[in-house]
């Protein structure tokens, strides 16, 4: 293992514990010896990381410091491409934006032995193909980040339209569907929705009560619950 793998590795296991890490657990696990950490515990801290602790007491991260991508492995790479790439064929244009951003901020910073791992074509992800949806996924993005409603007009599977108002706090993308989850008015429930069965959507100004995360976790220990009564 070389340094720069073995500094990234040091820095990884203190991310993982809120409290002090032994140095001779730093060593197991690294694979070096306890004066070998010593040394790169001195390096990092050099270079900027706020590391508290010394030998006999343990170490701990402060949050905030950050290695640049050199440190990146060949298998971090392919799994940002993949990733890349999956975001840029699924998601909106905004957010097909930002990942392509984000790769080039890798690139720019790989060193030239690596950066070849960016351009391997040795995994590809297909275009799905969906009509063209009334719910915009840049406007759903914005109401689940800020909480707003949205107003729904929403076909059901016996082509049945009926006028909602919904909380949105989820989205899921299964194969070529997508599916919203979030607390429908009109059921006075958590529901999913289909984003192709959408007919008509507007944001409101509204914002919905509560924390949306606290909203997913009902949900999902709603979907857990009734699960486990079918079982």
């Amino acid at each position: 293992m070389s340094q720069s793998q073995r500094l990234f590795d040091v820095l990884q296991i203190l991310r993982r514990h809120r409290q002090a890490v032994s140095g001779s657990y730093l060593a197991q696990a690294t694979g070096v010896s306890l004066r070998t950490i010593y040394r790169d515990i001195a390096l990092l801290q050099s270079m900027g990381a706020e590391i508290e602790g010394e030998p006999g007491f343990g170490y701990v991260l402060k949050p905030g410091f950050m290695l640049p991508p050199l440190m990146f492995s060949e298998e971090e790479i392919k799994a940002i491409k993949l990733g890349v790439q999956w975001v840029s064929r699924q998601a909106d244009e905004a957010l097909t934006s930002a990942a392509q951003n984000a790769l080039s901020k890798v690139d720019a910073v790989l060193p030239s032995e690596l950066r070849y791992k960016l351009n391997d074509n040795d995994f590809h992800v297909g275009r799905i193909s969906l009509s063209t949806p009334a719910l915009d996924l840049r406007m759903l993005r914005q109401a689940m980040q800020q909480q707003m409603k949205l107003r729904i007009v929403y076909r059901d599977a016996k082509d049945v339209d009926t006028e909602r108002v919904i909380w949105p706090i989820a989205l899921a993308f299964f194969e070529s569907r997508r599916i919203i989850a979030g607390w429908c008015e009109l059921r006075q429930d958590f529901r999913i929705f289909r984003a192709d069965r959408i007919q008509e959507s507007e944001l409101l100004a509204d914002r919905y009560p509560g924390q949306r995360r606290e909203l997913v976790k009902q949900w999902r220990a709603q979907v857990a619950e009734a699960e486990e009564g079918k079982s």
